[in-house]
């Protein structure tokens, strides 16, 4: 996630980083050579080009901008709800940190607490499709099965299965287990609409007529063009394509905000903020620094 000041005149002109530009030069360089192409044979020949219309370009293009306009609304929906849902796992272990005060043995709430550590590592490793034991191995008080489908679910059962063992034997009341039992609900939860977003893309033919209407309107705009503002054109294709190439790009970034990318969401420094409070609760000394953005990106 991109994490700076406001930037200033200059700055918007001129920054790169977190900007959609890069990954959309080539398209955007290839229809405008395209467009000066079309320019020059229209100055040689301008009879081919003297019927053509601008209107039905006109009204494709808003049609185009709208329902661009949907698609990016959607995927910003998926990024907010991931945020939410993420910003919902740390008030959770917040609050677990909170109730297990009432655990009278330390070794026993250290378990517990280091356990859900785990649980985010394992959480963030499997939305990032990684290895989600070895990214919570070091934190666990008991390594799930080699066989387990979700180790983050598998983490939260032994979790649970503690806490119900402390019940059982007296160490905390029934209605502070209820509590316990219901942080960890809400931590399943999360998890689970964080798998939905993970698993479940726009649908693909939306996503295709999109791609495709956006690259048949730059590559024919300067038909249209050509005609009345000559070379003119190919600057005037160039701010078209970017704009709708970059609504198209930011798109497919934000479809998928647990990834690496410049505008994703900052999954590990949510995790090292548990870590923090997880370790500071148990009464560590040295906690581990908090991420800080590297080059405006904080990952």
């Amino acid at each position: 996630m991109i994490v700076r000041s406001k930037p200033n005149l200059i700055n918007v002109l001129i920054s790169l980083k977190g900007s959609i530009a890069k990954r959309i030069a080539l398209r955007s360089l290839l229809v405008t050579l395209l467009a000066s192409v079309i320019v020059f044979i229209e100055t040689l020949y301008p009879a081919y080009f003297s019927r053509v219309n601008a209107t039905p370009f006109t009204l494709l293009g808003l049609s185009l901008s709208i329902f661009m306009s949907f698609r990016n609304n959607a995927c910003y929906d998926r990024w907010y709800e991931a945020r939410k849902a993420l910003g919902t796992l740390v008030t959770e272990v917040r609050s677990m940190i909170r109730e297990t005060q009432a655990i009278k043995d330390p070794r026993q709430r250290g378990k517990i607490l280091r356990d859900l550590c785990g649980f985010a590592h394992a959480l963030n490793a499997r939305l990032r499709q990684e290895d989600e034991s070895s990214a919570a191995g070091t934190w666990l008080s008991q390594l799930p099965s080699a066989q387990a489908p979700n180790v983050p679910d598998s983490i939260l059962r032994h979790v649970g299965q503690q806490c119900s063992t402390l019940a059982e034997s007296g160490a905390i009341n029934e209605w502070r287990y209820t509590l316990l039992a219901n942080h960890l609900s809400s931590l399943t939860n999360a998890q689970t609409i964080c798998e939905r977003i993970k698993g479940t893309p726009l649908p693909f033919p939306y996503t295709l007529l999109l791609h495709r209407t956006s690259y048949i309107f730059c590559i024919l705009l300067p038909f249209a063009m050509a005609e009345p503002l000559g070379w003119l054109t190919p600057i005037f294709t160039a701010i078209v394509s970017y704009t709708f190439f970059g609504l198209d790009a930011i798109g497919d970034e934000l479809e998928d905000p647990f990834g690496r990318d410049e505008n994703d969401l900052p999954t590990n420094a949510l995790v090292r903020t548990i870590e923090r409070e997880v370790l500071d609760a148990l009464g560590a000394t040295q906690l581990p620094p908090v991420l800080q953005p590297v080059d405006f990106v904080l990952s």
